[in-house]
């Protein structure tokens, strides 16, 4: 286990903004920064991250937390996994107890593949030092003008051309047969056992924060049965279609030049990269998808389409153009001279000369798109008017309508046809495709029905209770150890008798008023959430005298720690309308503290006179007269308790 010294390091070292900021792209938002949600798939950015009380909120999918809780997240990491990868970012030694082997046992299955990914990329990088992997192996790397520190960057490996050589050495070393299996390593066929990727040159496919997901393997020997590629199958930890080959390695650069390089192939990447060009990814050689593409639009909405001049390579960019385009990201195209890919271009240009090329030569997709199909239906009106089609059904995937209206502008120019016609003819496809959004919300409403789930279409009426539970949790967390002054009313009994109003200050601590109010007041929290967080915050302020969120939130639940960072990040978005409706009035933002819990307590006393006041009520139709008297009476006192709890926060009802 990790000692508790190391932890407090890493939590001191961590700046949340720093963390996030490698896998989301983040932009200055008054004092707290600003990105599109890594979760969700968003246009609008809510994912909120603050400095200042180093926490983060992503207000699409309810998470939030600290920096040790995103990587978690993000990476389904543990804990520990999650410390240890931040005390490698900021250079802390980890200072590990011993594990029980109770604790060695306890093994996440996810984990475990994991683990054996790991420790493949390693076993295969090594083997380019044994006689077969360096004449093979390396031989092939060398000879594609990959230099030893490029090799190393990118752990490359080579799998020996022996058909359990990788398999046998895994369970040698302790890793079970099982996990070899579920991430493709190995291929188990009753009893025997083989290496999936015997005999190729290997490229070790890792995600945004540096773990292995998968593999890609090239094979160098002539085999027309063999795929001359070969990746790892679909497992819990590697999907082919939400990974970017090269990604951990471009994620910093792409963010710096707020620009994506988008090329087909591993050493496409490779190439590039050692040239000097890294901000660089490529969709492994499958189809581009929507979910790589929202991969890289964490970290920029720019992206340049790398593709060879051969017909082949341009059809594919026109399919991935749409794909980039509606999801709201800025798309050009650059294409090479006939015979030339990004991998020999690179490998045969200096750094400068590869950055010239590609400014000179990158454009924007509608002068991409129209060249193509212009030449391609030269001469032939039909052919004409099919490309014009297709290049408004690429606009029309445009969400921004400015944009939208730019391009059939541009469109129109280089087409030489009239800009009405285009805005008629896109006008109409996004009609044709609302009207099949409809028809499509409407068939699974009526699903919905059929399976008789509930629709969140009624709105939920306000908690009051909930409302005045989640101010008193919240002004805990931010300002339970402040010392206030606050105005008092006393109930005294005067000289003559007479039960007199008498006005003091009290000076304490805020966590102590809440305290003692709830105390004396018999008040317990309805929420079960809050029910379950108040004693815990109660304790900490208790024992420590203040709280560190921070901290807080590596003692508490998962939901918990969302719980915490909701309240502090969601201080400015949790407003209610109509505040005088629901008869909950709240302070300005400007007050002091003191106001503000006066307020939130003194409308907690009134929620109770009003429950209380109801309860009497009901007792109303008794048959006895003297205990409809005296109830009447109580209702009698308890409103005017009412009436004057609304002149203390300057309302009268």
């Amino acid at each position: 286990m990790i000692s508790r010294s190391t932890v407090d390091a890493v939590f001191d070292a961590s700046r949340v903004e720093e963390v996030i900021g490698d896998f989301v792209q983040l932009k200055k938002s008054g004092s707290n920064f600003k990105g599109l949600s890594p979760f969700t798939d968003e246009r609008s950015p809510s994912f909120m991250v603050s400095p200042v009380k180093q926490i983060w909120k992503d207000f699409s999918s309810g998470k939030g937390g600290n920096a040790v809780t995103f990587i978690m997240e993000h990476e389904h990491f543990t804990f520990p996994e999650a410390i240890k990868y931040l005390a490698k970012k900021y250079g802390i030694e980890v200072e590990e107890t011993e594990q029980s082997d109770e604790q060695k046992q306890i093994q996440d299955e996810k984990e475990s593949m994991f683990l054996v990914s790991k420790f493949a990329a390693e076993w295969f990088a090594g083997q380019l030092k044994t006689g077969e992997g360096k004449t093979i192996g390396y031989s092939y790397f060398n000879e594609r003008g990959f230099t030893d520190e490029t090799i190393e960057f990118f752990q490359l490996g080579y799998s020996p051309d022996q058909w359990s050589a990788f398999t046998d050495a895994a369970i040698k070393a302790g890793y079970k047969l099982e996990f070899l299996e579920k991430t493709g390593v190995s291929i188990v066929k009753q009893d025997k056992q083989f290496d999936r990727f015997k005999g190729r040159v290997m490229f070790p496919i890792r995600s945004m924060s540096g773990r292995t997901l998968g593999f890609g393997g090239r094979i160098l020997k002539t085999d027309k049965k063999a795929a001359k590629y070969l990746n790892s199958p679909q497992s819990e930890i590697y999907d082919k279609s939400k990974v970017l080959y090269g990604i951990y390695e471009a994620k910093q650069e792409m963010a710096k030049e707020d620009l994506c390089y988008l090329v087909e192939g591993y050493t496409d990447v490779i190439q590039l990269y050692q040239a000097g060009i890294k901000n660089v990814v490529s969709s492994s050689g499958t189809a581009l998808t929507a979910e790589q593409i929202r991969l890289i639009s964490r970290l920029t909405k720019n992206i340049t389409v790398l593709y060879d001049g051969d017909a082949a390579g341009l059809r594919a960019a026109i399919r991935g153009i749409d794909l980039i385009l509606e999801a709201g990201m800025n798309v050009r195209v650059c294409t090479f001279p006939e015979g030339e890919d990004p991998d020999s271009f690179a490998k045969s240009h200096t750094e400068s000369e590869i950055k010239e090329f590609l400014e000179d030569n990158s454009i924007d997709f509608i002068r991409f798109k129209s060249g193509l199909l212009k030449d391609e239906a030269a001469g032939d009106p039909i052919k004409k008017a099919g490309m014009i089609r297709e290049i408004v059904q690429s606009i029309a995937k445009i969400p921004d309508d400015i944009s939208r209206e730019i391009y059939v502008r541009e469109s129109a120019a280089i087409l030489d046809i009239g800009e009405e016609v285009l805005f008629s003819t896109l006008a109409q496809m996004r009609n044709s495709e609302l009207t099949e959004e409809r028809k499509k919300q409407s068939r699974d409403q009526e699903s919905r029905r059929l399976q008789k789930v509930p629709e969140a279409t009624a709105s939920k009426p306000v908690d009051r209770r909930e409302i005045l539970e989640r101010s008193l949790i919240k002004i805990l967390l931010l300002y339970g150890d402040r010392e206030e002054i606050f105005d008092e009313e006393y109930i005294q009994e005067s000289g003559d008798g007479e039960l007199v109003m008498e006005k003091k200050k009290d000076t304490m601590l805020v966590y102590e008023k809440i305290y003692l109010d709830l105390q004396n007041d018999e008040v317990e929290f309805s929420n079960d959430s809050f029910k379950n967080l108040y004693p815990k915050l109660i304790d900490v302020l208790l024992l420590q005298g203040r709280i560190d969120v921070n901290t807080v939130m590596t003692e508490l639940k998962d939901e918990e720690a969302q719980l915490v960072a909701d309240l502090i990040m969601d201080e400015d978005r949790y407003q209610l309308s109509r505040w005088d409706e629901k008869q909950i009035f709240v302070k300005q933002k400007d007050d002091t503290v003191a106001i503000y819990l006066m307020d939130t307590i003194l409308n907690f006393r009134r929620l109770m006179l009003d429950e209380k006041i109801k309860s009497l009520m009901s007792g109303m139709g008794k048959d006895d007269d003297d205990q409809r008297l005296e109830i009447m009476s109580q209702i009698k006192d308890n409103l005017g308790l009412h009436r004057h709890l609304g002149k203390r926060l300057n309302r009268v009802i």
